[in-house]
């Protein structure tokens, strides 16, 4: 029997618990923007999440809800469009990556973080959010406020 054209891993689980497992592993890492697991299931779920991060890219309705059907939580799918698919807009592909941790002591299974390449809280899109805040903030300060009833009288 020949192995070729065999995608994936089994990770001694039937499909529909395969599915499921992938499914929570890219909600988490979604949801905590970094995940530490065992070194097969990491690149288990790097690609699927690519593949998420591409259609969270296009935004329309109908990749959305393609998106909402590859999570397990709504919540989720909607940080995903929303909040860090328009942060990552600086390249095309390869958002995640994989380390090699630590093996766990139970079993000595080599354990892996995934997370994303770029920190998203100083992406250039967050950064430009953050810019645009600071002179609304700087318009409320009393010397400001001061000036602006002088004007008004």
């Amino acid at each position: 029997m020949h192995r070729h054209q065999y995608k994936g891993r089994k990770l001694h689980r039937e499909r529909d618990q395969r599915e499921a497992l992938v499914k929570g592993l890219a909600d988490s890492l979604v949801k905590y923007e970094s995940i530490e697991t065992t070194l097969p299931k990491a690149k288990e779920v790097v690609p699927y999440v690519e593949k998420l991060i591409t259609k969270a890219k296009k935004g329309d309705l109908h990749n959305r809800r393609q998106v909402i059907k590859g999570l397990q939580t709504l919540e989720s799918a909607h940080k995903l469009v929303d909040d860090v698919a328009p942060k990552l807009t600086g390249r095309d592909s390869g958002h995640l990556r994989i380390e090699k941790t630590r093996t766990r002591r139970g079993d000595n299974a080599q354990l892996a973080r995934v997370s994303f390449v770029d920190d998203l809280n100083e992406a250039p899109v967050a950064k430009a959010a953050e810019k645009a805040e600071k002179p609304k903030a700087a318009a409320k300060t009393p010397a400001k406020k001061a000036e602006a009833v002088k004007e008004e009288k």
